[in-house]
């Protein structure tokens, strides 16, 4: 509704316009008002996402794992304090020790030999007392750093957990402590280390950091290699086999496996997705801690598969066409406002952003250039379309604007303020 100011600023430019006898020339040259451009987001209607299916039980987690040891949180469920992390504390203690000690690249380097001593034999028999996990050693037993590392990521051996920190830091005592510094200065903050076995239930994570963790270990490439190709091994190596990961062709590789009187039933595993274009394969990471029984995280891991494998389909959120808005003029044109291109991404189990529609100020406009942008948010980011008119909104020519002073003059004085 026009002020009582506006109108009387109209009225008075009209009378000197005409007293000045130059009506005409300045309602035919003189600005159109812009388009009344309505917005309705409803219109539409944007795909629903497939929820991530995550067990009620225990302290779960889901997470995009990208190449460069960074990883994006799907999502969680159950508790979400620290909790007894039980095997996936030998996750830290590979990531640790490769981390100041890392192996050859290439996949016949086999790293420095690493000897078995009494007191790394009276560890293994200490273990094998307590039914826990050992692969067995003998004293003057020489095994590479690649061996060791495969025993404990393939068999969970306890005893080579062991081994390993011993060889790299002198002891238990001194790798909890650069474990933790390493923990704290990666941003690890509700993660603690108490061993190198996760037998303790002092060793503590939540759902979510684990999920971090394992995201790192597989951007290594020695540890991706010898969970990707477990059979592989260079000659002479000593025989690992893999008790970690289940018989199953599912496509899920376990990368920890365990239970302790602490942390229940603790689960690490890891599944390929494919990408789209460039991307290459990604990989979703899955954590399952404090789980009850197998009959609740075996079926909850499938679930769980399954439901990311749906959601990480690429799913249309802006179509070609769509109008997202109208656009009326004082003349009686009009024309809807609708994306020039369509934009897909993977829900990842996140529901989509309304659309936020930017529309330019314009008074007339052709269907073949731009006039705006329709943008929706999604998980990670966004995806956008620009947008044009489906019919061109053309000048209403010297009739309208000659009977029409007051939209002509009411658009002068707005473009002057301007």
């Amino acid at each position: 509704m026009r002020s009582p100011a506006r109108v009387i600023g109209i009225i008075v430019g009209s009378l000197v316009i005409l007293g000045l006898g130059l009506y005409a020339p300045a309602m035919l040259l003189g600005p159109l008002p812009t388009v009344t451009v309505r917005t309705d987001p409803t219109v539409v209607a944007l795909p629903e996402a497939a929820a991530l299916a995550l067990p009620e039980a225990g302290a779960s987690a889901l997470a995009l794992a990208e190449t460069d040891g960074t990883s994006t949180l799907l999502a969680t469920s159950g508790s979400e304090e620290t909790v007894p992390m039980g095997g996936a504390a030998k996750l830290v203690t590979v990531l640790v020790t490769l981390d100041s000690l890392p192996l050859p690249d290439s996949a016949d380097g086999v790293g420095p030999m690493i000897k078995i001593g009494p007191a790394d034999y009276t560890n293994y028999l200490k273990y094998v007392a307590e039914d826990t996990r050992t692969l067995q050693v003998s004293p003057g037993d020489s095994w590479s750093e690649r061996d060791v590392v495969r025993a404990i990521l393939l068999t969970s051996s306890n005893n080579h957990a062991d081994t390993l920190v011993r060889w790299a830091f002198g002891g238990v005592p001194a790798y909890t402590d650069a474990a933790n510094a390493w923990l704290a200065e990666h941003g690890f903050t509700a993660t603690h280390v108490d061993d190198a076995t996760g037998l303790s239930g002092d060793n503590v994570s939540t759902a979510a950091e684990v999920a971090a963790l394992a995201s790192l270990a597989l951007s290594d490439p020695a540890i991706a290699a010898i969970l990707e190709q477990p059979g592989t091994a260079p000659l002479g190596a000593h025989t690992t086999p893999d008790l970690v990961d289940r018989d199953s062709d599912d496509g899920v590789r376990e990368i920890t496996r365990a239970y302790t009187d602490q942390a229940g039933l603790s689960e690490v595993f890891a599944t390929a997705l494919t990408g789209d274009g460039d991307a290459g394969p990604q990989h979703m990471v899955g954590v399952m801690l404090m789980m009850p029984d197998y009959e609740t995280l075996d079926p909850a891991i499938e679930a769980a598969v399954a439901s990311v494998t749906e959601a990480s389909a690429p799913v249309t959120v802006i179509a070609e066409g769509a109008a997202y808005a109208v656009a009326e003029s004082a003349w009686g044109e009009s024309a809807d406002v609708v994306a020039t291109v369509s934009r897909a991404d993977a829900p990842w189990g996140s529901q989509f952003g309304d659309p936020d529609v930017v529309v330019d100020e314009f008074s007339t406009s052709s269907n073949s250039r731009d006039v705006g942008r329709v943008t929706v948010s999604t998980d990670a980011d966004s995806v956008s379309s620009p947008l044009r008119l489906t019919e061109a909104i053309s000048d209403p020519g010297p009739i309208w604007r000659l009977t029409h002073p007051f939209a002509i003059i009411g658009a002068f004085l707005d473009e002057q303020a301007g």
